[in-house]
């Protein structure tokens, strides 16, 4: 199994607070536009261009950090299930790994956090890849020593997780939670594409059970 990260395993609102808080809007008109963005398909990075024409994300991530207001997020902000739906996993036996679009910073960020948790910590910076290009899927199949077809990929995205995952020959599980799952989920693609869809992280060990067993 592999996770993404953002709105699958870390609750983002308090790094896109922070966002607001940098470009000196205020949360509500960030969060709103956030919403406008993502509800129209577009890429969430524009959202910074409304507020800021010619807004380079690597390069304010820098400032930030050279600011002292680097990105950041820790154990507060996890969701509730994933610390005990990884030991549930583990406890199985089930090798795991974490991988989505992040930075190096965040990526050292997730190896303390789950430095004991998981097998694989990957980051789109680490391998020159993001998604939704299938290059990243495919160094995530490269990298876990299993076949495609016996990989689970868990996302809150159609767009960016599920669909990507699926071309590649994984299995995909879709999470509903966060902006992109709220607005995805009643969707053809979100109805159709996922192996699984669920409502929080702690019903895949029961799901992936009994799939498992229905194709032994």
């Amino acid at each position: 199994m592999v996770f993404d990260v953002g709105e699958c395993l870390v609750d983002e609102t308090r790094e896109y607070g922070a966002w607001a808080d940098w470009l000196g809007v205020p949360r509500h008109t960030f969060h709103a536009m956030f919403g406008a963005v993502i509800a129209q398909g577009r890429d969430y990075r524009e959202v910074f261009q409304v507020f800021q024409p010619g807004f380079d994300l690597y390069e304010e991530r820098e400032k930030r950090a050279a600011a002292g207001q680097p990105e950041s997020f820790g154990e507060e902000d996890l969701y509730a299930d994933v610390r005990p739906t990884l030991r549930h996993l583990r406890g199985s036996g089930l090798w795991l790994g974490i991988a989505g679009n992040q930075t190096v910073r965040a990526g050292r960020i997730l190896r303390k956090l789950f430095l004991d948790d998981v097998d694989l910590i990957g980051t789109s910076d680490d391998w020159g890849a993001s998604k939704p290009d299938l290059e990243f899927f495919k160094r995530v199949t490269d990298a876990v020593p299993f076949d495609g077809a016996e990989i689970l990929y868990v996302g809150d995205r159609c767009d960016n997780d599920i669909r990507p995952a699926r071309d590649v020959g994984m299995h995909t599980a879709l999470v509903h939670r966060g902006p992109w799952a709220t607005v995805q989920w009643n969707s053809v693609e979100a109805r159709e594409l996922p192996t699984f869809r669920v409502e929080s992280l702690m019903e895949l060990p029961k799901a992936i059970g009994k799939f498992n067993g229905s194709v032994r």
